[in-house]
Parts: C-alpha cells; sequence; structure tokens
C-alpha cells in the first residue's frame, strides 16, 4: 500500500523544507499546494486564476479548487509509493476528501507529524524571505541571506518578495491559518495520528524529531 506523510504547521514553520528532506529520506514524492498553485498561476490555468484570487489577499483557496489541484498531482506516476504532502490537507473536510481519493491510489495517511512555532517567530521568518525570478530559489534575509542583496546565489536572476510574503498579508496568512486550520490538528489527534515537532529547533533537529516519529 502507497504511504503518505501529512505535514501540519502554520506558514513560515519550515514544513517545506522538511518535506524536501523526507522525500530524500523516504522516496516519496513531494507534493506541496502552494508548488502547485504558482504553477498553475503562472500557467494561467481556470484553477491558478481561482487561486491567485485567494492567495493574493492571503486567504486560504477554497477546498473544490485545491482538491482537484492534488487529485491531478497524485495521478502523475512519481506517487505511485505515495508522497510527503506539505499544505495540504487544512481542514477536516479536506482530510476526509484526501482519505476517500487515496482510496483510488491504495493508500492511506500513515503519520501527522505537526510543527509548531510561536506567531513572532514566523512573522520574523516570512517577512524576511525573498525569492529570485528565474527559478523560485528562497533565500531570507535573516537566517539564508544571498551573498549579494537583490541577486540569487544560483542563477544570478533578481530577487524579489512576493505579495503574500510582505508583513501585513504574512500576518492574516498566519491568522487564517490558526482560525480555520486549527481543527485538523483535533482530527488527527483523535485519529491517533498526530505527533508535535518543536519547529524553533534547528532544521537539522527538526528533521531527527520527525524521523523519530515515523519510526524511521
Amino acid at each position: 500500500m502507497a504511504t503518505f506523510i501529512v505535514l501540519l504547521g502554520p506558514p513560515g514553520v519550515g514544513k517545506g523544507t522538511q518535506a524536501k528532506i523526507l522525500s530524500d529520506r523516504k522516496g516519496l514524492a513531494h507534493i506541496s499546494s502552494g508548488d502547485l498553485f504558482r504553477e498553475n498561476i503562472k500557467n494561467q490555468t481556470e484553477l491558478g486564476r481561482l487561486a491567485q484570487t485567494f492567495m493574493s489577499k492571503g486567504e486560504l483557496v477554497p477546498d473544490d479548487v485545491t482538491i482537484a489541484m492534488i487529485k491531478d498531482r497524485l495521478s502523475h506516476p512519481d506517487c505511485r509509493n505515495g508522497a510527503i504532502l506539505d499544505g495540504f490537507p487544512r481542514t477536516p473536510a479536506q482530510a476526509d476528501a484526501l482519505e476517500d481519493m487515496l482510496k483510488e491510489f491504495s493508500g492511506r495517511v500513515d503519520a501527522v507529524p505537526q510543527i509548531t512555532a510561536p506567531m513572532d517567530a514566523l512573522i520574523e521568518r516570512m517577512s524576511g524571505r525573498w525569492t529570485c525570478r528565474a527559478n523560485g530559489h528562497s533565500f531570507n534575509t535573516k537566517f539564508n541571506p544571498p551573498k549579494l542583496e537583490g541577486v540569487c546565489d544560483y542563477d544570478g536572476s533578481e530577487l524579489f518578495q512576493r505579495d503574500d510574503d510582505k508583513v501585513e498579508t504574512v500576518k492574516r496568512r498566519i491568522q487564517v491559518y490558526f482560525d480555520q486550520t486549527s481543527p485538523l490538528i483535533s482530527y488527527y489527534r483523535e485519529h491517533d495520528k498526530l505527533v508535535e515537532i518543536d519547529g524553533l529547533q534547528s532544521i537539522e533537529q527538526v528533521t531527527k524529531a520527525i524521523l523519530s516519529a515515523l519510526n524511521v
């Protein structure tokens, strides 16, 4: 049976970083809802245009749009053995939809690490994030600054700050997460799949804690 790991945590807590590490360690596809949204927005698909109207305001994308993107991604060959899900599900309704969806792919959710961090730490991390225009490489002015200000270390393209990484939008995104996604924590706790991980630790320590929780 295919293995699916759901990573939970507010924006800026490091889910993306940990998902990539877990993907390498477990040999599973990394599916980021944020990356899916940006890909659809870049290609100006119907789903992408819908998602953009909500993301630009720091709001969650409606379930039907998100679920459609996720289901299409799970149909790809690299997900045959499972996947690391980053940013989805966000609500109990999405979790139920995921369970139904995974039956079609002969899979199940085996574990749900929840990475946590205080609001002020999340704001500091996210508002300092800059992205390169060419390939989406990410930098942070405090934690991972580029060697040359405003220039990507890897491809030399211009760095810019996305609208959803600006301070006011960041605050709203985090508040929306806590307001709308908190019930999901109870959902997975009731199903005995939730494991809390301290996101203020180093990247290596967080990875070690997650792998320990997953018995890897």
